[in-house]
C-alpha cells in the first residue's frame, strides 16, 4: 500500500510502500539509515541485516544523493525521527540512481544555488519556505472568502501606468503599447463598484533596477478594496489581516518555523491593535537617529528599520506628505499637504509589507492629479468613469506576498521566498 510521507501517524504498525528520493544516508555495521524525502515531507528508513531481505542490504551501498527509491517497511512512532515517525524497511526498490548531484552537503555560494534554483528547491529549508508561503496564500484566500469578499482578477497587460512610469515594463500589443502590470487597483476600484467588497491576487510587475534584500521584479500581491471604508477602516482591516495570517502559520506550519529556526517569539505578539504613527511623528523619530533625513521625503529601508525597532509589533505610518504619493491617493481636507495613504512597517527591521490608503472620489480634484503627474487622461477615461458614474469613497491596500513571507520566515533576503526569483540581473533558471 502506497502512501505519503505526511500520513504515516495514519499507518501506525501497518506495512506500507513510500515512493521518493534519497535525502541523506549513512551505515553502522549492521544497520543502516535511508532518509528519504517525497514532498510531503522525510521519513527516516531503518534497514536491519536480517530484518530486510540480503538484496536491498546490498542494494542500499549503491544509493547516492536524490537517487529514487521505493521503500517498503513498517511505520513506526518515533519521536526523535523527522515527522515523529520511521520506517522499519523491509525492501529497498532503486528507480534510478543520480551521479553528481551538483548540490553537496557542503557550502555553497549564493550565485551558485541560485544557478541551481530548480534543484535547490529541493532541500529541506527551502523545502519549508515554499510549505510557509503556500501557507499564507492558502490565509489571504480563507481571510477575505470568509468575509464576504469576492475574488476579482485584474489583467496582466495594461494601456496605462498605476504607480508611476518610471518602473514600466513596455510590450508590444500587436499595433499598439501596453505594459505589464504594476497593480490591480485601479481595476479593483471598479469592481468594488459591483461588489462592494472585492480583491485581486496575482503577479504584479516593476522594472527596478534594484539589487537590495527587499525587492524582486516580479512579485506577488493582494490588494482589497471596500466601497465607503476610509482610512480609519483600511488600517483597521489591515491589522486584523495580518495577524490573521501570521498566527495561522504559527498554528499551521510550526515544524516548518522549526527547520528555519524562526524564533516564534517574535511573532506570537502579532496580535491587533498595531500602533500608528502621523507621518510627522514618525520622521521626528527618524531625525533623532538620522540627522540627514529630510523631513517631507519617502522613508528608506534603515528610515523604516528605525520606526520598526521601537515596537514588538507592525506599525502604521499614516498621512505622508501627497507630494510623494501616487495620484489617486485622497488629500486630507483638514490638511491638504497630507495624504490619506498609510504603510504597514514589518517588525525586525523588515520593513514595508502594506501600502495603501483612501481614494481620491472628486472628479476634479483627479483631473488635476493627473495633470500633475504628467499622465495622459486618454489613458484613464475609464477609471475616471467611476467618479462620474456613482461617485464613491473607498480605500484598499497591497499586501506583497513575498516580503510576508521573508518576513515570518526569518529570511535575510527576499530571493528564497518564491520558487524562481526574477531579480536585476537574473532570470535564470
Amino acid at each position: 500500500m502506497r502512501v505519503y510521507i505526511s500520513d504515516l501517524s495514519k499507518y501506525v504498525g501497518q506495512t506500507v510502500e513510500l515512493r521518493g528520493w534519497v535525502y541523506n544516508t549513512r551505515s553502522s555495521g549492521k544497520v543502516k539509515f535511508l532518509q528519504v524525502r517525497d514532498g510531503t515531507g522525510f521519513c527516516q528508513c531503518i534497514f536491519f541485516r536480517g530484518e530486510c531481505d540480503e538484496s536491498s542490504f546490498t542494494e542500499f551501498e549503491k544509493l547516492t544523493q536524490e537517487s529514487t527509491v521505493y521503500v517498503t517497511g513498517v511505520v513506526r512512532a518515533e519521536p526523535r525521527s523527522p515527522g515523529g515517525y520511521e520506517l522499519g524497511a523491509k525492501n529497498l526498490e532503486i528507480k534510478h540512481i543520480t551521479e553528481n548531484y551538483p548540490i553537496t552537503p557542503k557550502e555553497h555560494g549564493t550565485d551558485f544555488l541560485m544557478s541551481q534554483r530548480h534543484l535547490w528547491l529541493r532541500s529541506k529549508n527551502q523545502h519549508a519556505i515554499m510549505r510557509v508561503r503556500s501557507e499564507i496564500i492558502s490565509a489571504i484566500r480563507s481571510f477575505f472568502d470568509g468575509r464576504g469578499f469576492t475574488l476579482m482578477d485584474a489583467p496582466i497587460f495594461t494601456p496605462n501606468a498605476c504607480e508611476g512610469t518610471s518602473t514600466l515594463f513596455e510590450t508590444q500589443y500587436f499595433d499598439d503599447k501596453a505594459y505589464l502590470s504594476q497593480s490591480g487597483q485601479l481595476y479593483a476600484e471598479a469592481c468594488a463598484a459591483a461588489h462592494g467588497k472585492v480583491y485581486c491576487f496575482g503577479p504584479t510587475f516593476r522594472a527596478e533596477k534594484s539589487k537590495t534584500r527587499r525587492h524582486l521584479i516580479e512579485f506577488w500581491m493582494v490588494e482589497p478594496e471596500v466601497a465607503f471604508n476610509d482610512m480609519y477602516d483600511n488600517m483597521d482591516l489591515a491589522e486584523q489581516f495580518v495577524e490573521y495570517i501570521v498566527q495561522r502559520v504559527l498554528t499551521n506550519r510550526a515544524d516548518e518555523l522549526k527547520v528555519l529556526e524562526r524564533d516564534v517569539e517574535k511573532l506570537k505578539p502579532i496580535k491587533t491593535p498595531f500602533p500608528r504613527l502621523h507621518y510627522k511623528e514618525a520622521a521626528e523619530i527618524i531625525k533623532k537617529e538620522n540627522p540627514e533625513f529630510i523631513i517631507g521625503d519617502d522613508f528608506g529601508a534603515p528610515d523604516e528599520t528605525i520606526i520598526s525597532s521601537k515596537f514588538d509589533k507592525p506599525v502604521f505610518v499614516h498621512h505622508y506628505p501627497s507630494a510623494i504619493k501616487a495620484f489617486y491617493m485622497k488629500r486630507d481636507p483638514k490638511e491638504p499637504e497630507s495624504a490619506m495613504g498609510c504603510d504597514l512597517l514589518a517588525t525586525e527591521g523588515y520593513g514595508e509589507v502594506i501600502g495603501g490608503g483612501q481614494r481620491e472620489d472628486n472628479l476634479d480634484l483627479l483631473l488635476e492629479r493627473l495633470k500633475e503627474h504628467g499622465l495622459k487622461q486618454e489613458f484613464f477615461e475609464w477609471y475616471l468613469d467611476l467618479r462620474r458614474y456613482g461617485a464613491f469613497q473607498s480605500a484598499g491596500f497591497g499586501l506583497g506576498l513575498e516580503r510576508t513571507v521573508a518576513w515570518i520566515c526569518g529570511l535575510p533576503h527576499i530571493r528564497e521566498t518564491i520558487p524562481f526569483p526574477r531579480m536585476y540581473g537574473r532570470m535564470y533558471p
